[in-house]
Parts: C-alpha cells; sequence; structure tokens
C-alpha cells in the first residue's frame, strides 16, 4: 500500500502535466489566431494580385491588341483582329496571340499569304516601344517589313506608317526594295553597291 508521499508526489506530478497541456493549449490557440490572420492576409494579397493583374491585362490589350488591330484595319479591308487569350499553364500565367475575324480565331502564322502577320508584327513593335518605362529614343529601323504583303497593300501600308509615325511622334527609318512603300515617306534615299562600296543618294 502506497503512503502518503507517494500518493502526494503522483498528484503533483499529474497536476504538473495538467499545467502543460493547458500551456501548451494556450501556445496553440495563439498559434492559430496567427495562422488565420496571415490567411486572411494572404487572401487579400492573392486578391490584390488578381486585381493588379487584371489591369495590367486590360493595359496589355490596349497598348498591344488596340494598336495591332488600328494597324490591321488601315491597310487590310477585311481585316483581322488582335485577340490576347491570357491562359495559364503550369501554373503561371501565359498570353496567347491569335487573330480573329468573322468569330472564328486562328493562329497567326495561318493567316494567308502571311502579309497580315507582316503588319502585325510592326504595330507590335510600337506596342513594345510605347510601353517601356522610361522610353528609349523614337527612332525604329527595319528591314524589308512587308516582303510578304500583296502589292495592292503596299501603299495603304506606306500610309498606316506615315499615320503612326504622326500620331507616336515616331520616327521610321525603313529599308526596302518596293518603291510604293516609300510614298508617303518624309525622305527617301537610294543606295547603290558599286565596286563593293555602298553609294547613297537623296531622292
Amino acid at each position: 500500500m502506497k503512503n502518503l508521499n507517494d500518493i502526494k508526489n503522483f498528484y503533483e506530478r499529474q497536476v504538473g502535466k495538467k499545467e502543460q497541456i493547458e500551456q501548451d493549449i494556450t501556445n496553440l490557440q495563439t498559434k492559430l489566431k496567427v495562422n488565420r490572420k496571415q490567411v486572411k492576409n494572404l487572401e487579400k494579397a492573392h486578391e490584390i494580385v488578381k486585381l493588379v493583374g487584371g489591369e495590367t491585362q486590360q493595359q496589355l490589350h490596349y497598348h498591344i491588341s488596340d494598336i495591332t488591330s488600328l494597324a490591321l484595319e488601315g491597310v487590310f479591308e477585311n481585316p483581322y483582329k488582335l485577340i490576347l487569350d491570357f491562359v495559364e499553364r503550369r501554373g503561371k500565367v501565359e498570353c496567347d496571340l491569335l487573330f480573329e475575324r468573322d468569330g472564328a480565331t486562328i493562329k497567326p502564322k495561318r493567316a494567308s499569304g502571311f502579309g497580315a502577320l507582316d503588319i502585325a508584327s510592326l504595330a507590335l513593335r510600337v506596342a513594345c516601344w510605347s510601353m517601356q518605362s522610361p522610353r528609349t529614343r523614337p527612332t525604329i529601323i527595319i528591314d524589308e517589313p512587308f516582303r510578304n504583303l500583296s502589292e495592292r497593300y503596299h501603299e495603304p501600308a506606306s500610309q498606316m506608317v506615315k499615320e503612326i509615325s504622326n500620331k507616336l511622334g515616331i520616327q521610321f527609318i525603313i529599308s526596302t526594295h518596293t518603291p510604293a512603300l516609300a510614298i508617303y515617306a518624309d525622305r527617301e534615299f537610294k543606295t547603290t553597291i558599286k565596286n563593293g562600296k555602298s553609294k547613297i543618294k537623296i531622292q
């Protein structure tokens, strides 16, 4: 039979265990409150990221889609419209560029003749330049930008480049073998090569 001291010691040990358990519960409750607060903060941050992401997508849509679509409208009678399709892949948001016309969408490389792709490529360069902060010097140099464009669209393409130049204050320096693409140019230089030397003549 246990003596009184053994019973007392056993009781004290149990009281100590009880106090430790109560302290552990208090600590866990504190951690739970902190974790719940962190979860709420993360949810708010996620909403802010979604909001900023949506606004960024809208800005990209304006700078890229609208500028490119306007360029296509300035050249073709029944133009494609450039669509930005934001999709999530492998946990990241990516942007697909698509041509849309008459309710149907296709990849730009599938556009007939590649002329529309030439116009879109130039407009995309302008859109990317316009989004730079700070912007670089407003000069874009291009070599044979419309090599796949049908001859009947050369003059409208030249006019479109001129309008972009005037509206955005960009100087285009274009190298081309197609005289019609220089119709709306401010200045024209003719380059020839003779005996391995290049000669430039102001027209």
